[in-house]
């Protein structure tokens, strides 16, 4: 739905200019009150168009200049397309509260009021009902100032998962190294001591049996080989308390998950009992952190799905990279032991996740069985950029 609302709003930036520039030149010419020349017709088609789409790149200024048509039809006389010239500015000024920031869309709102009444003042006279008619333009730029905070809102839930993520996995790093720390301190104390105290207790009953084991060879070498056993075992465990200790504490912190170790990723998957292919289409840019994390989870829980649902089948991935969008798709040829229906892995907690993960931004998730076999799992996440 957010991506199909996205899409819409880009659409409606390119068709509403002509739409509305040929709604007007309709609404002149069905007036029966008034008789267009050509010079005025060409006014009433290009005024609405060209402010509407100057809000495109400016939508305070945009709002204004839809305004200012009251202004031109009253010097011009063109009283036909009243009614759409009003739909037009309602749209530009809640466009301004939506794209623009609240300071400057308030300033491209303050004028279209001003020129609305005080151009219907000029033409039918004073009245309160010329003020307050006004007023309806607040309500379009407070929507389009609420659906933006809603946005920004979105935006930043997103960036605050993506932090609970990398702080989730740095905890988790943390506890390992906190529990590798713990065991080799166990080791290092009770176990490395124990075996050294026998130790040296063996090699103090060896020196005490001197006379003895002189005459017994045999006894002789069996309490040397436990000496040297203990020695040895002692050695063994402080080496292995040192290289717990060094991976408990000087251990690099794990990569952060991003697309750009989608070779990793398959890697992995591979050596999990998977054949998987990769390829990656396009030219990888720099993508925001938290789309990135998202695009790399569902990537890893596309695989994750194959490696239960289907395993010892086939998997393709394909990364493409376009500049308005990644795409990411997995596609599996279905069979092995463990094959549920398409139903079944369509309503699954995995695909619901990833579904979440990709409307955060605005993208798309086609997941399902195809005709010839097999599931396909196709995620699109669009870029970020300025609407226009």
């Amino acid at each position: 739905m957010r991506a199909l609302h996205r899409r819409g709003l880009r659409l409606l930036t390119w068709l509403l200019p002509p739409a509305l520039g040929a709604l007007a030149v309709l609404e002149a010419l069905s007036d029966p009150g008034f008789r267009p020349t050509p010079a005025h017709l060409v006014v009433v088609a290009a005024w609405i168009p060209a402010g509407l789409a100057l809000a495109r790149w400016r939508p305070a200024a945009g709002a204004a200049v839809v305004a200012g048509f009251y202004p031109v039809g009253i010097v011009l006389d063109i009283p036909g397309p009243g009614g759409t010239g009003l739909i037009a500015t309602l749209l530009a000024v809640g466009w301004a509260g939506f794209a623009e920031p609240v300071r400057r869309s308030r300033l491209g709102l303050v004028v279209a009021m001003v020129v609305y009444a005080a151009s219907d003042t000029v033409r039918e006279g004073f009245s309160w009902m010329n003020v307050f008619f006004s007023l309806i333009f607040v309500v379009a730029w407070w929507s389009g100032v609420l659906v933006q905070r809603e946005r920004q809102r979105s935006r930043t839930l997103v960036e605050l998962a993506a932090a609970l993520d990398a702080q989730r996995e740095a905890v988790a790093r943390a506890a390992v190294a906190g529990e590798r720390t713990r065991i080799a301190r166990e080791i290092h104390d009770a176990v490395a001591h124990s075996v050294s105290v026998m130790t040296l207790q063996i090699g103090g009953l060896r020196r005490q049996l001197h006379d003895v084991l002189e005459t017994r060879e045999t006894e002789r070498e069996v309490m040397l080989g436990l000496e040297r056993l203990g020695r040895q075992s002692v050695d063994e465990l402080r080496a292995l308390v040192g290289i717990m200790r060094d991976a408990g504490t000087t251990e690099p912190a794990a990569p952060a998950p991003s697309l750009s170790r989608a070779e990793e990723l398959v890697a992995d998957v591979r050596a999990a009992g998977l054949s998987v292919g990769l390829e990656v289409e396009g030219s990888p840019g720099e993508l925001h952190r938290a789309l990135d994390v998202s695009a790399y989870r569902v990537l890893q829980e596309a695989l994750t799905n194959v490696l239960r649902h289907a395993p010892g089948s086939h998997a393709d991935v394909t990364i493409r990279y376009a500049p308005d969008a990644v795409t990411i798709e997995v596609i599996d040829e279905g069979g092995g032991a463990v094959q549920p229906s398409g139903t079944d892995r369509v309503g699954g907690n995995g695909l619901i996740g990833m579904r979440e993960r990709t409307a955060m931004f605005g993208g798309t998730l086609r997941a399902g069985p195809r005709d010839e076999g097999g599931f396909a799992v196709t995620a699109r996440f669009p870029i970020a950029r300025r609407w226009q």
